[in-house]
């Protein structure tokens, strides 16, 4: 499979961390951000991070949908009973979905690109929240899943394990 993975200029708020165990006690779950918006190289530079995680057989069956439209935001944040509330004050989120024809370890492989989207949030200094959709259910007990495939209109054959809500950090950890 050929891969293309993006030539970017580093954002000007990345924080040169000394170490990764570093960038590991640092970050924190971030759910209350600021109303300022997200550079698009910020969110580029998180993108191509996540496009860099190691998959089972470099499948890569992950896909992901970057949400700033503040009333899809709105929508997200009723995908589910509780926990997601958050997304609805968030700068951006991004969606993290599979094609799960692809390959059955979809969600370890969503699952370390999602950790990688949060560390590489937290290296430019945003906050972020780690939303778990799969096997959740909303208020009316319908699939949080579903839920977020018909808000975005993915295909049948995707499903959707969290989203990352992202933003400015609205408090100081």
């Amino acid at each position: 499979m050929n891969y293309e993975l993006k030539k970017l200029s580093l954002p000007n708020n990345l924080i040169h961390m000394k170490n990764f165990l570093e960038l590991l006690k640092s970050r924190r779950t971030c759910r209350r951000f600021t109303d300022e918006d997200i550079d698009k190289k910020s969110l580029e530079y998180i993108l191509e991070a996540a496009k860099l995680s190691p998959s089972g057989h470099r499948i890569r069956p992950w896909e992901f949908f970057v949400v700033e439209d503040k009333e899809t935001l709105k929508a997200l944040s009723v995908s589910k009973a509780s926990g997601a509330a958050l997304i609805e004050g968030a700068a951006a989120a991004i969606v993290v979905a599979a094609d799960t024809s692809k390959t059955d370890v979809w969600v370890e492989d969503c699952s370390i690109a999602t950790i990688i989207m949060q560390l590489a949030a937290e290296e430019l200094g945003l906050g972020s929240c780690w939303v778990q959709i799969r096997l959740r259910k909303d208020a009316e007990g319908n699939d949080a899943t579903d839920n977020v495939k018909r808000i975005l209109n993915l295909p049948e054959n995707y499903s959707v394990l969290s989203i990352v809500a992202l933003g400015h950090k609205a408090i100081d950890f």
